[in-house]
């Protein structure tokens, strides 16, 4: 029998379920492919979010702040859904099928979204909603019922694709050979690059083409772009090292709980056992005493003890005893999470960019250069590509530049580790809303004595601070959530909760639209964003209120990060392989 037709369990395998080869499948000669379709899946993504709001309350006439709450409540449940994508992916179907057909319904989406576009019937009446002349009157029943399936098609599919993509990308260099292996930290810089690079050319060419030549243009270009991403992802088919599904990853976690909680009463091992007791309250497998986590959440040590059976008895079932691998991956699970919750915050400065932000652009001089007669214009939202083309010089420059410079100084492979890089830029993160809040006060001040319009390049720097927040913020994350997985078996849900922090955000983000505008109503006054109107709202007020969340989530990011990684030895391995790590892969150095 040919021994390439049996894989070893855990073992990568080709498209045909046989072995990999390491000089012919993964490495970055396949990672390629899968950042092409990256590139394009998050163009179509800024496409449609990025002006989305423009869309929404100019051409479906939505009130103002309600057009925020929808884009806001749009890119949440993108987000939000992407543990469902990483479920499916690590547990049944595997990350390139799972690409595909939930490709195939963000597709399906974006050419309804175009068709509504185009359709003036399914359109409500042309109308200025800034000076009401015309029909103003809000699309609902069947006009809202396309928009809204059509929206969240692309929500659907756009959600389950995103953490799989990241994570499909960084497995071509698993159990490869040790010179790919170690491009790891390469591979979520280049990964951060496509997406800056995809960001780029949706937030200029294509909302250009929406600004120039209508959303059902803009719509359709990003149904092409997607198009295009889906062939070169099945192009790259032959060189893909794939992972095959074990079946669900919660049911291993599920049953820790269980075994914990039905043996609670049992007494906690306090150090070392010998694994190979069998007494009763003997543990079956000890939690590894270098294990980061192994003094954090010692209850659930309790799921490893051994119950000596009574005679003529069934061995215990793995609802009532678990292995330690099992316990490990249950605890790194609930470890991460004070760290996801520290990125909310950060996240509802990024919807300030993608809803209000442009909104102010709206109100401002847009023209290339002040005050002279050219008729060329910048759209507003592509004012979010400002960070994103810095971040396209930025990106390398780090990578080449001050990464060996900062090994040299840390002895960590990546430079700082990705605990300290979230640090960064959580920190910078604050700067940027203290920016945007002087604008708009400068901004408002201008228009209230008639000293005429801003420029629109005013908004520079507040754009340009969020970008150097993003470089260290972002790629640290996903290379973060991607080493807290074991070995071959949660990548795609673990990186889900990269993005889920995006879904929070956005969603945070509406509930602060929303109890600002009620908490300053009060008494007969108009709420800060209570009007359709930036010259008579207080958006400067509510960026102010941003940068103090965002200092004091910096603090809390602080107390989370020392947390974290306390206990155990220290760190010396990563947070749930279970692999002797590397001094590259160690986050327990310094403070965070």
């Amino acid at each position: 029998m040919d021994v390439e037709s049996s894989p070893a369990a855990g073992a990568s395998v080709d498209w045909r379920g046989r072995p990999c080869r390491p000089r012919r499948h993964g490495g970055m000669r396949a990672a390629v492919f899968v950042l092409v379709f990256q590139a394009a899946q998050t163009m179509v993504l800024a496409a449609v979010g990025s002006n989305l709001i423009t869309y929404v309350f100019g051409e479906l006439h939505f009130p103002l702040s309600q057009a925020a709450n929808v884009v806001t409540n749009f890119v949440g449940t993108v987000f939000i859904l992407s543990p469902l994508g990483g479920f499916l992916s690590d547990s049944y179907a595997g990350c390139f099928w799972t690409l595909l057909a939930f490709g195939a319904v963000e597709l399906a989406g974006l050419i309804l979204l175009s068709v509504q576009a185009h359709l003036p019937q399914l359109k409500s009446a042309p109308c200025n909603m800034l000076t009401m002349v015309g029909s103003c009157e809000r699309a609902s029943g069947f006009k809202a019922t396309i928009f809204f399936v059509a929206l969240y098609l692309v929500a659907l599919g756009s959600g389950c694709v995103m953490p799989n993509m990241t994570a499909y990308g960084a497995d071509q260099f698993a159990g490869a050979a040790d010179k790919d292996a170690k491009r790891l930290p390469t591979y979520f810089n280049l990964s951060y690059c496509g997406f800056c690079a995809g960001e780029l050319v949706a937030l200029t060419a294509m909302v250009w083409a929406q600004t120039r030549y209508g959303m059902d243009v803009g719509f359709g270009l990003a149904a092409a772009a997607l198009g295009a991403g889906l062939i070169s992802l099945v192009s790259g088919v032959v060189f893909y090292r794939n992972k095959a599904p074990r079946g669900s990853i919660f049911t291993p976690i599920a049953r820790v709980f269980v075994a914990a909680f039905t043996k609670r009463k049992q007494i906690c091992p306090s150090g070392s056992s010998n694994p190979a007791n069998g007494g009763a309250g003997d543990p079956a497998a000890t939690v590894d005493d270098n294990f980061r986590h192994a003094n954090k959440f010692r209850f659930l040590d309790k799921a490893c003890i051994r119950i000596a059976p009574e005679p003529d008895t069934e061995p215990e079932s793995p609802w009532r005893l678990c292995t330690a691998a099992e316990v490990q991956q249950a605890k790194t699970l609930l470890a991460v999470l004070p760290i996801v919750a520290c990125t909310i915050v950060f996240n509802t400065v990024l919807a300030q960019l993608q809803t209000f932000s442009v909104q102010q652009g709206s109100a401002m001089d847009t023209r290339l250069a002040p005050g002279s007669s050219s008729s060329f214009a910048i759209p507003p939202a592509s004012l979010q590509a400002i960070p994103y083309a810095m971040l396209l010089a930025l990106v390398p420059a780090y990578e080449l530049l001050l990464v060996p410079l900062l090994r040299r100084l840390t002895g960590t492979r990546s430079g700082i580790t990705p605990l300290q890089r979230i640090g960064v830029g959580l920190c910078v993160v604050a700067l940027s809303m203290a920016a945007a809040a002087l604008v708009e006060r400068r901004r408002r001040d201008a228009a209230a004595s008639g000293a005429g319009r801003l420029s629109v390049f005013w908004l520079v720097p507040q754009f340009l601070v969020f970008g150097v927040s993003e470089l260290f913020t972002n790629v640290g994350l996903m290379e973060f959530f991607y080493k807290q997985a074991a070995a071959g078996t949660m990548q795609a849900f673990f990186m889900a909760l990269f993005y889920c922090s995006f879904s929070f955000g956005f969603f945070l983000s509406s509930v602060l639209v929303s109890l600002v505008n009620r908490a300053t109503a009060r008494g007969g006054r108009r709420g800060w964003l209570g009007d359709n109107d930036l010259d008579r709202d207080r958006l400067d007020l509510f960026y102010w209120v941003l940068a103090a969340l965002s200092v004091l989530n910096f603090f809390c990011y602080l107390l989370c990060a020392r947390w974290y990684n306390s206990g155990g030895a220290g760190g010396s391995g990563e947070a749930a392989s279970g692999e002797a790590a590397s001094e590259d892969d160690d986050d327990g150095k310094g403070l965070i």
